[in-house]
């Protein structure tokens, strides 16, 4: 007589692992890809991007959670905000200037 498999071995799974996220990325002001890589400092809280190409850095504080994909969208959105900052500002100083009579 042949012996039954359990329902035990029917249930057991092997956990899936989850694919890496990447820790290199291309420069917002080079553009070149592959090009700015983050390192996390868990002992000083601190993380850093810095591209090799245009010596570009970014530091920001980091917790426990925090990956270098987390660093590199701050970088973006930090460029992004200036550059939307700079943008009202020149607009103001298109619109303030004030012609003279000829």
């Amino acid at each position: 007589m042949a012996k039954s498999r359990s329902r035990a071995s029917k249930l057991i799974k092997t956990k899936k692992v989850q694919p890496k996220l990447e820790a290199v990325f291309t420069c917002p002001f080079c553009n070149h890809d592959k090009s700015v890589s983050c390192t996390l400092d868990k002992t000083l809280k601190t993380g850093e991007a810095q591209c090799w190409v245009c010596k570009e850095t970014y530091a920001t504080t980091i917790h426990h959670l925090t990956e270098p994909i987390d660093i590199y969208s701050e970088w973006v959105d930090e460029c992004e905000k200036v550059n939307k900052s700079e943008e009202l500002r020149d607009d103001d100083h298109r619109h303030s200037k004030k012609r003279r009579p000829i």
